[in-house]
Formats: C-alpha cells, structure tokens, sequence
C-alpha cells in the first residue's frame, strides 16, 4: 500500500520519450530480476555478482532510508505545542504483488520504506516544521536511492554462459566479458554469492536435471 504520488509513480516507472530519460519502476525491476533469478539456476556467474549487487544496494539503501526515517520521527516527537500523526491518503494505491524471487519482494519494502518518509517529510511540512537544509537535502535526494537500486539488473545482459562455459571460453564468455567485464574471482569461485540464491540445476548429458543445492 502506497500513499504518496511520489512512491506511486516508481511502481511501473517511466518510460524514455520527449527527451526525459526512462525510469525503471519496481514492476520492470521484478521482471529483469526474474531474467536474473532463471539464469542463477544455470550456473551463469555474472547472474550471481547481478544478485549480489541487487543484494548489497537494497540493503545499503535501506540503511540509508532508515538513517532518514529516524531523523524525520525525531522532528516529529521534538516538535512542541502541536499533536499530531502523519498524513496519509484518502485513496492510497494499493499493488497486488506477486513475484518469483525475494529480491523483488525486497525491492518493495524499499519502495515502502521511501513512502514512508515521503509522508513524514510533506507532514512536517504542511504543520509548519522546516527540515534543515542537511536533511531537507536528504529526503530531496531519496527518491534517487530507490531509483538507482531498481535499474541495477538492467545492466545484467543474457549470454547463456555458465561457470565451465567461461573457463572454457567461446564466443559467448568473449561477448558477456566485453558487455559486463570479469566476474570477481571470489565469485567465479562460488566463495562469495548471494544470501539468497535458487537451487542450480546442472543439465546432465541425458537431458535430465539434476539440481545442485
């Protein structure tokens, strides 16, 4: 449930006409994810360095939401001679999710945390209560940090390549090294992966799956 026009429009985004730029929103964040998410089972190792990257920006952004949050509910609590709640709205959007991977799920609780403090700071706001200019500042630049999350598996490309496949080279580890550079070596090695990973399915030479935990 979204409440502020602001964390509403990042749910499907923007796409690039008139000269602005396209904005990927939490739906096209879900589906590349689901790209991602499919090649993972593959042993396709830059899968697993998007995943990471995924993993690591959500959780950095959230920390820094979260860092934000506080600082707005201390304006609320400090502020003398009013009581008051947070405004929320009338209509507020509500989004039946219903995505393949915890990362997506991960990437709306970003969204909801986003919201949260848009809510806050228009609340402040209305009430009379100016943020100082550092915070002010920090609230302003949010909507980036959420933004910047749900573009990163865009720069993951599909090449159908795996771990075996890359030691071995081939055209297709040629053209995945030159559109998204070597795959860290602790990662290559499967010694640094994601706290949340599908179950990698090895084709066997009869064609049958056999899954690899």
């Amino acid at each position: 449930t979204l409440q502020s026009h602001q964390a509403q429009s990042l749910v499907r985004g923007r796409r690039g006409e008139d000269g602005k730029p396209a904005i990927v929103g939490l739906l096209g964040f879900a589906d590349r994810l689901r790209v991602l998410w499919q090649a993972a089972t593959l042993d396709d190792p830059y899968a697993d360095w998007w995943l990471l990257k995924v993993e690591t920006g959500i959780a950095e952004a959230r920390a820094r939401m979260g860092a934000l949050q506080a600082e707005l509910d201390t304006m609320v609590s400090s502020t003398t001679g009013l009581e008051f709640s947070v405004a929320y709205a009338e209509r507020p959007q509500r989004v039946s999710l219903h995505f393949l991977n915890p990362y997506a799920f991960r990437g709306a609780q970003l969204l909801a945390d986003y919201d949260r403090a848009v809510c806050t700071a228009l609340t402040l706001r209305h009430v009379g209560v100016m943020l100082p200019p550092t915070l002010a500042e920090e609230q302003a630049g949010s909507g980036r940090w959420v933004r910047r999350v749900l573009s990163l598996p865009h720069g993951y490309h599909q090449l159908d390549v795996c771990r075996q496949g890359l030691a071995m080279g081939g055209v297709n580890a040629m053209r995945a090294r030159e559109r998204m550079g070597e795959v860290p070596e602790d990662v290559l090695r499967r010694e640094r992966l994601p706290a949340l990973r599908p179950s990698f399915v090895r084709i066997t030479p009869d064609a049958s799956p056999e899954i690899r935990w």
